[in-house]
């Protein structure tokens, strides 16, 4: 699912135009129309006559190449190939390099209703805008219930039952210097590199919930130190209340993941009862995950140390369990 309606041509070119320096040159007709896929197409084949396989959802562009393909045609045949790309229902044209187009063709863009717009920026540089524009927009989305901190630069998702103090958790670490990202619904995106980021719905942008308490704005007390507009969701740590725990992992040897969107990160149970001070225990996980980062695994330096003095321990016994004198 996705947080927003669909991507019109009018968003896309209001959040660009700066950027790429991008100039309506026709009708405003288009800028209603959807782009329907991330990526962007150069329509070359298209213009010299092979129509099966085309992109039509995508942007079009137009780079030198195709400039100077229509311009080394007859009136006619331009004529033709410009209508026959209108007719395939893009969702806009945008020429780079402040290349020349007729106002012929453009006429014909208008009756098409399709928006067509200049940038002095070269191709390259409009598709890596645009790409990465477009990666964010289309990305892959879905919501959690939770609270997600950056501490110490490492993402934390805290999640659990309503009322078992996620929020209090992210207050006392905001208070002690990290960062609160989002409060109760956090939007979680999956770039194109597998990478999980985190961010607040825009009602509770800068927002924490505490019970009896109410509604506090973290940025008005606390500053802007204290919030991040967006963070990588590396670890989540799942708070439970310590009785419903029977068993859980003590060495921390069994390494556990949870899934959003078909990328896994550590998962960590966290039992919890009055007292216990969570707080200190999530800036130590966090520090164990940038551990992990440098290959540091103290659980597993405890076995292989425990493994060896159980050898050692062993060749005692079967040394002194044969000797007689």
């Amino acid at each position: 699912m996705k947080p927003e309606n669909e991507l019109t041509v009018k968003t896309c070119y209001e959040d660009n135009k700066h950027e790429l320096k991008l100039k309506l040159l026709n009708t405003k007709a288009g800028l209603k129309k959807t782009i329907g896929e991330y990526d962007l197409c150069r329509p070359g084949l298209l213009l010299s006559g092979f129509t099966k396989n085309f992109a039509n959802k995508k942007i079009q562009i137009f780079g030198k190449t195709e400039i100077l393909y229509l311009s080394e045609l007859d009136k006619n045949d331009r004529i033709a190939s410009f209508t026959r790309l209108m007719k395939a229902d893009i969702p806009c044209l945008i020429i780079s390099n402040n290349g020349r187009i007729d106002k012929e063709l453009l006429n014909i863009a208008d009756e098409a209703e399709v928006s067509v717009f200049l940038s002095p920026s070269p191709t390259i540089q409009i598709y890596q805008a645009l790409f990465e524009y477009l990666n964010d927009k289309f990305a892959p989305f879905t919501t959690a219930h939770g609270t997600l901190v950056d501490v110490y630069g490492i993402g934390i998702l805290f999640t659990g039952r309503s009322g078992i103090g996620k929020s209090e958790i992210a207050l006392d670490l905001v208070e002690r210097g990290h960062r609160i990202v989002a409060d109760d619904v956090v939007n979680i995106f999956r770039k194109k590199s597998g990478v999980l980021i985190g961010t607040s719905q825009e009602m509770l942008k800068n927002m924490i919930e505490i019970r009896g308490v109410g509604i506090i704005d973290i940025w008005s007390i606390f500053g802007i130190r204290a919030i991040r507009v967006q963070k990588r969701v590396e670890v989540e740590v799942h708070l439970e209340d310590h009785k419903k725990i029977e068993n859980y992992d003590r060495l921390g040897i069994n390494d556990e993941f949870t899934e959003y969107l078909e990328v896994k990160i550590p998962l960590i149970h966290l039992p919890i009862f009055p007292g216990k001070n969570i707080t200190v225990i999530a800036e130590v996980i966090a520090l164990k995950i940038m551990q992990r980062v440098y290959g540091i695994r103290p659980e597993r330096d405890f076995m292989h140390r425990l493994d060896e003095k159980m050898k050692e321990n062993d060749q005692i016994r079967r040394y002194l369990s044969g000797d007689v004198e």
